[in-house]
């Protein structure tokens, strides 16, 4: 996490439109929409108290109207990162950013293997900054990102069916009141 402050993350997210148009002209060559990657729908910020990455993503999926929001939280740990991903319509960007504090205390590596229980003497350094866990730059070259984007173009009609599901659900879990226990 030594790297956060010194990210740019404008010239990050310039090199990062440019993967998805250099992603596009394969997902083209199969006969699937590209995707446009509009902008930060919430710019990138490290919780350094937590070690915990947030940033969020606009994108475009062919000729859609509505904009999806790509949501991202990367928890890190002694030896890896847990990867938390909220994806909807744009209109759902408030709500993540109001709530999200209250869903992220769940969310926790267990003792010894929490990133405070680093010890370099013993563990391997990733060979990756927060630069490459934003960019995705490992899973592009792994062509795992084009492959998700043939299953995305796939079955878009479910994941929308299933992403309106969980935004509903989500709003019903956050607006809905809390009854009184009656004391015991």
């Amino acid at each position: 996490d030594e790297d956060a402050e010194k990210i740019d993350y404008d010239d990050l997210l310039e090199e990062m439109k440019n993967d998805v148009v250099e992603a596009n002209e394969y997902r083209e060559e199969l006969g699937y929409d590209p995707v446009e990657l509009i902008g930060w729908a919430s710019e990138p910020y490290y919780d350094e108290v937590n070690k915990k990455l947030h940033w969020a993503k606009e994108l475009k999926f062919g000729e859609a109207e509505q904009h999806t929001l790509n949501y991202n939280i990367r928890v890190l740990g002694r030896r890896g990162y847990l990867e938390l991903n909220i994806i909807g319509g744009m209109d759902v960007l408030d709500d993540v950013k109001q709530n999200i504090h209250e869903i992220l205390p769940s969310v926790e590596f267990q003792n010894g293997s929490r990133y405070s229980d680093f010890d370099p003497s013993i563990d391997k350094v990733a060979a990756y900054g927060l630069t490459g866990l934003i960019a995705g730059k490992l899973l592009a070259k792994a062509g795992l990102l084009a492959k998700l984007g043939i299953v995305l173009a796939k079955f878009w009609k479910v994941i929308a069916v299933a992403i309106v599901g969980l935004g509903a659900g989500i709003k019903k879990f956050f607006s809905s009141k809390k009854e009184e226990q009656p004391p015991v």
